[in-house]
């Protein structure tokens, strides 16, 4: 038995709804189209172990750790278009955040300020923003302090609260908490948007046959094409598909290799 795991956005609540209700919506899809599939998302399994259980039918990664361990051993599906500030197509940025009553008015001013990341391993939390704060490095450092927060809004409530400077936000994320938890954004304020790549996209296990990859491809694009959806996509801002490659995601590889290149390869 397959199961399918979409836990990259789930919050706030309103989207975590919405993407049960796309799940329901493009699971019965699928078997519509002849491939079994479950009736509900698995929320048992951790986001990133179900990432490389061969039995995932359809899940979400982040590109940074697709490029960096998953090539190869899973099969990309299709990268979203999402409909928000900082997205072109399938490409996003991260938005890098100060406190609303902050001084900072460039990149500059936050050298030795404290920042707050998300976790290494993320695209947007980490990736982007080191690629974006490297040619301001000295000797490899430009914080004062970095502490790890574990999750995007955890660092949005770090930045707002005081106890960091600067993170650097999913324009996604941040997105869906302007549009359903404004007040958690209040207090702080976009200072700058990091370089744009290819965003979160939908995998499946490496070895799902190729014609249920079809299957999946043509359910997913049929799905967000149904118009009795329609608020539900208006929830999660998912306005399509693109059908994107290990080459295009090597350019989250590129801009890790290019901040190595600046003599900063971790924050820091």
């Amino acid at each position: 038995m397959t199961f399918a795991s979409l836990a990259m956005y789930v919050s706030p609540p309103p989207v975590a709804e919405a993407t049960q209700l796309f799940w329901e919506a493009l699971g019965a899809r699928i078997r519509d189209l002849g491939l079994e599939a479950p009736s509900a998302l698995d929320d048992e399994i951790s986001y990133d172990e179900a990432w490389l259980r061969p039995d995932l039918l359809f899940g979400q990664t982040c590109g940074y750790p697709y490029v960096q361990h998953l090539r190869g051993k899973v099969q990309l599906v299709a990268t979203p278009v999402y409909g928000l500030p900082g997205c072109d197509g399938p490409l996003k940025c991260s938005f890098i955040i100060v406190n609303a009553k902050s001084p900072v008015a460039s990149i500059e001013d936050l050298s030795g300020s404290r920042a707050a990341i998300n976790e290494p391993g993320s695209n947007s939390g980490y990736n982007l923003f080191r690629h974006f704060i490297a040619p301001y490095a000295v000797e490899g450092r430009f914080f004062s302090s970095v502490i790890e927060t574990r999750g995007h809004r955890a660092s949005i409530d770090a930045v707002a609260s005081g106890e960091a400077d600067v993170a650097s936000i999913d324009c996604i994320t941040y997105g869906n908490t302007l549009r359903f938890d404004p007040d958690r954004v209040a207090d702080v304020r976009i200072l700058a948007q990091t370089a744009k790549g290819p965003g979160l996209p939908f995998i499946t296990a490496a070895s799902t046959p190729a014609k249920d990859l079809v299957i999946l491809r043509r359910a997913l694009a049929e799905t967000i094409a149904d118009p009795d959806l329609a608020e539900v996509l208006d929830t999660l801002s998912l306005r399509g598909i693109s059908l994107l490659g290990d080459a295009d995601y090597e350019a989250l590889a590129e801009l890790d290799r290019e901040a190595a290149r600046h003599g900063y390869p971790t924050i820091a």
